[in-house]
């Protein structure tokens, strides 16, 4: 985590003498969960019968995660539509946290995409064992002919690896050429403009400069990373469950 050009690794403190060790990814996921949480309180306190103000936006975004539901998987999947919402809304939050200046998405620490695929790939096992029965599960991995089992079994195991790879590497690949244009920014300012009188320093280039590429490689593409991941996992849970 980097706050006022200082680097934040991890956090060393202990309890009961206990020694523990904090790294920024689970202390910045810690931070988004109090906010949601807290957030979702406020929100959701006095709902009235007929919705008005606050209460219209809250009962928009959950009949949009509703209904986003029953166009992918199908209403009799709308069971699922807590889990995916809370996928979306927690990892928007995590995508976007590099507009707060100086801080890293936790989504591009691995261990953190792979915590995602992971939760995913449980959910997917379990509902397909639900909806097939532990019989009808195993028979899936024969199919549609016997030999085709260690395919379909290497076919299962890499869901977790290519969802967690795709959010990882997206999300990464975002914050590395958004440090390589302040780089390059700092290294107009300090090199080529300081070579001409009266350009030695031009707040341009530090403030409204990187200011698109915030929008399109933070807010945009960590939205759309949330939405894939979450499109994915919708996919993966009626497929699995109904092949």
């Amino acid at each position: 985590m980097h706050e006022g050009g200082i680097t934040i690794e991890s956090l060393n403190f202990s309890i009961a003498g206990i020694p523990i060790t904090l790294t920024w990814a689970v202390f910045l996921q810690w931070f988004v969960m109090v906010f949601v949480i807290i957030a979702a309180l406020i929100l959701t306190r006095k709902l009235e019968t007929v919705p008005k103000g606050k209460q219209v936006f809250v009962e928009t975004v959950v009949e949009g995660i509703y209904k986003l539901v029953d166009s992918v998987m199908g209403r009799e999947y709308r069971s699922f539509a807590p889990y995916i919402g809370t996928i979306m809304i927690y990892m928007l939050f995590l995508n976007i946290l590099p507009l707060v200046g100086g801080l890293r998405a936790p989504t591009s620490d691995y261990s953190v995409a792979l915590a995602f695929a992971l939760m995913t790939f449980i959910i997917i096992q379990a509902n397909a064992i639900k909806h097939g029965g532990l019989g009808g599960y195993l028979k899936g991995y024969t199919q549609p002919v016997a030999p085709l089992l260690p395919l379909n079994i290497m076919e299962r195991v890499f869901v977790p690896v290519s969802l967690s790879l795709r959010l990882f590497g997206n999300i990464t690949a975002a914050i590395i050429v958004v440090e390589l244009i302040y780089e390059g920014l700092t290294f107009i300012s300090e090199k080529v403009l300081h070579a001409i009188p009266g350009m030695t320093n031009i707040p341009i280039l530090a403030t409204l400069i990187p200011v698109p590429f915030h929008m399109y490689f933070d807010i945009f593409d960590g939205t759309l990373q949330m939405v894939v991941f979450s499109m994915l996992t919708m996919i993966f849970i009626k497929t699995t469950a109904e092949h």
